[in-house]
């Protein structure tokens, strides 16, 4: 059995009900976007190094680079690059702090790599079950628990404060997650998360205090800070990502942002120089990817091809280089061997959403955990609509 037939066997057999793709779903993947998985896998692979880093001591690069090889059916120890997988998650997990920090590098780091390393923890123990990632991931979440601000938020430090929006989804993803896992997350956790995400919204050229009903007339999108500072794509889709994890599926917000998304996909040009220049940097990309797949309907079928075909032509060919050949840059604040292993891993991430592999790509619980906190959106839902 190949290492993508027994991810799958794992995944499907679970209590979890797979995600129904479109009927016509061939059209999501490609012969060429699946050569170019193949060949960032290899360049991974090839180039993470014994200690199973890629040469990084940020706990969140390393654990996207596992989830790279779960993204595209590689489990740990199975398979052809399942050394790899089994490697990258190890490293995180032996690094994990006591407390269930995953982080190793400045305090000020925290919770990126904190939240990053437990979204895909929890990843990997609802495909494999790993009594130690198990428990790693069950201090990790406590963890969050324990730091999240009076307002819903999270700040940099592993300390209960409230910061931007960035911070907020990568908690949001870790905990949606563990919930895809079996792990049971306080309701009020989640019920002020949402608060906090919505409080992230900002109308163009108008007041977020005015009445709902005027708020919908106008564009606007999810921002990095409530005062409506950095109003980027990133943060756009980042905020599409927290409420669709958190089942809030009819929130009007998700619509107005994602017309900021989709338009910036539009104005993609389709590379052919193999430079390694994605079309977003990594960070970006990564909630673009996925805020399209989540989202679903029309929107994804329209904009994925154009993702995925210009992820393809901008990939690294260089046979004679495997030190090169098949990698993608981070671009944005990621330099050097890390920016690459970040670039790469998400780049085969959002190659491989179609695989529909990874627990968060299922139909999950997230519906037990909102009626619980008394969210009427989504108790009236079965899991998580693609």
């Amino acid at each position: 059995m190949t290492a993508a037939a027994v991810a799958c066997a794992v995944v499907c057999s679970s209590p979890r009900v797979a995600a129904a793709a479109d009927d016509d779903g061939d059209w999501e993947i490609t012969a060429e976007s699946e050569a170019a998985v193949e060949r960032g896998l290899r360049w991974l692979a090839a180039n993470q190094g014994p200690e199973g880093n890629w040469g990084s001591n940020d706990l969140g690069l390393v654990a996207v680079g596992g989830l790279a090889f779960l993204s595209a059916g590689h489990m740990p120890g199975i398979g052809e690059h399942g050394e790899a997988c089994e490697k990258a998650l190890a490293y995180v997990v032996k690094n994990a702090k006591p407390s269930g920090l995953l982080n190793i590098a400045g305090p000020q780091r925290d919770t990126y790599n904190h939240g990053l390393a437990t979204f895909v923890l929890g990843q990997a123990y609802g495909m494999t079950a790993d009594a130690s990632v198990g428990k790693a991931l069950d201090r990790a979440l406590k963890l969050i628990a324990k730091t999240q601000g009076p307002v819903g938020g999270w700040a940099y430090q592993a300390k209960p404060a409230d910061g931007d929006l960035s911070l907020s989804v990568m908690q949001a993803k870790a905990l949606r997650s563990a919930v895809d896992s079996g792990f049971e997350i306080p309701p009020s956790v989640i019920e002020k998360a949402i608060t906090n995400v919505r409080g992230h919204y900002m109308p163009k050229g108008g007041n977020p205090k005015m009445p709902e009903a005027e708020l919908k007339k106008l564009p606007g999108q999810f921002t990095y800070a409530k005062r409506g500072g950095n109003a980027t794509v990133a943060m756009a889709a980042a905020g599409v990502v927290c409420l669709q994890e958190f089942g809030q599926y009819d929130d009007w917000r998700i619509a107005k942002s994602m017309e900021r998304v989709t338009a910036e996909i539009a104005k993609i040009k389709q590379p052919k120089a193999h430079n390694g220049q994605m079309p977003f940097d990594a960070y970006t990309l990564n909630y673009v990817g996925q805020s399209l797949y989540q989202v679903g309907g029309p929107g994804w079928k329209q904009h994925y091809p154009a993702l995925r075909d210009a992820l393809v032509g901008s990939q690294v060919i260089d046979p004679k280089n495997p030190a090169n050949d098949g990698k993608w840059a981070a671009g944005g604040h990621v330099q050097g061997k890390p920016g690459d292993l970040y670039g790469t891993a998400v780049a085969v991430f959002v190659l491989s959403i179609p695989n529909r592999y990874l627990p968060i790509l299922q139909e999950g619980k997230i519906d037990e955990q909102q009626a619980a906190a008394g969210s009427r959106a989504a108790a009236s839902r079965g899991g998580v609509r693609r």
